[in-house]
């Protein structure tokens, strides 16, 4: 993407002079509150939506002049509802099946096999309308991973779903990927999502890019994840902080002879190290406190507002998601 810029109505710049490269194979979120532009990005980068100014392209096609191309291409999970409630499962895989052109005599094998694969054989001949936010949000994306797709983009993939269907219908996505070798790109407002799935974050403002990196950069940012070891007794403050700063991605914030307070790149691989230095100085240590620094801390020093302030849009997508299972 290249100084993107998308103007509804004259006057509200949804984009404003977006530019942004998604590395192939990678996992990419593009991380930001409600009305950031998250949404007219993808509609645009989908071919639903022409920028005002500036282009995209998607394995070399552009969105606009080559749009059949980029569609073969791709994958796509809106954040609106795209099934038919009063339709089974199979049902809708069926019709989406025709409108992709898959050949008549693979289409109930690919069907099942996406089914089984998204965990939704046993519940494929039942109404959508019964089914759980998160069998309806693996289904989608069975019927978005039908033509096998390069590039699976999906916005706001898990909104309103609970914790537990929040990470099962992240392990599929992620097996996937791992198996097809599939670049995923999604929109989130989620900073948990984007931290531990995505391999690199955009965090987008307004319709402008604020900045990007993987999740460990930009949480650098803000003095990344830090660690406080309180020990036993009295140290030597000083001595102990020359050995420490010693370990590669571990910073000294502060020090005395009852703790030291330390800014830590990577704590599951850099803390067994600072640890083992102390014990080998021969002191003891009470009490290791981690606070591991979060994309919203980085969000905030770099715009001043918090990625979740605004929930109006998703209490919306919810609430038509609930309507939807109702049969309403």
């Amino acid at each position: 993407m290249r100084d993107l810029v998308k103007v509804y109505g004259r006057e509200v710049r949804a984009l404003d002079g977006v530019s942004l490269d998604v590395e192939e194979g990678a996992v990419h979120a593009l991380l930001g509150p409600n009305g950031a532009g998250k949404t007219t990005l993808i509609r645009v980068i989908t071919t639903q939506l022409k920028p005002s100014s500036g282009f995209a392209r998607v394995f070399g096609y552009d969105v606009i002049k080559e749009s059949s191309a980029v569609r073969e291409l791709i994958g796509y999970v809106p954040q609106e509802m795209s099934l038919w409630s009063d339709l089974s499962g199979y049902e809708n895989m069926l019709i989406y099946s025709k409108i992709y052109g898959v050949p008549r005599g693979v289409r109930s094998k690919k069907i099942e096999e996406l089914l089984d694969f998204m965990g939704l054989s046993d519940a494929s001949r039942r109404l959508v309308r019964t089914y759980s936010g998160g069998m309806i949000r693996r289904l989608e994306i069975a019927i978005a991973l039908m033509r096998n797709p390069k590039l699976l983009i999906l916005d706001e993939p898990t909104i309103g779903l609970d914790p537990g269907a929040r990470s099962l219908v992240w392990d599929k996505i992620s097996e996937f990927r791992r198996e097809n070798g599939v670049t995923v790109f999604f929109a989130t407002h989620y900073m948990d999502e984007a931290d531990k799935y995505a391999n690199y974050v955009t965090l987008l403002n307004q319709g402008k890019v604020v900045t990007h990196g993987t999740p460990s950069e930009l949480k650098r940012l803000v003095e990344g994840n830090r660690v406080v070891i309180v020990f036993k007794g009295r140290v030597d403050g000083s001595k102990l902080s020359e050995i420490i700063s010693g370990i590669h991605g571990v910073t000294i914030s502060s020090f005395n002879d009852e703790y030291l307070d330390l800014v830590v790149s990577d704590i599951p691989t850099k803390l067994p190290a600072i640890l083992e230095k102390i014990f080998s100085s021969g002191y003891s240590v009470s009490e290791v406190v981690i606070r591991e620094a979060t994309l919203d801390e980085v969000f905030i020093k770099l715009t001043g507002r918090r990625i979740t302030e605004e929930s109006g849009r998703v209490k919306e997508v919810v609430s038509v998601r609930k309507m939807i299972r109702r049969g309403g």
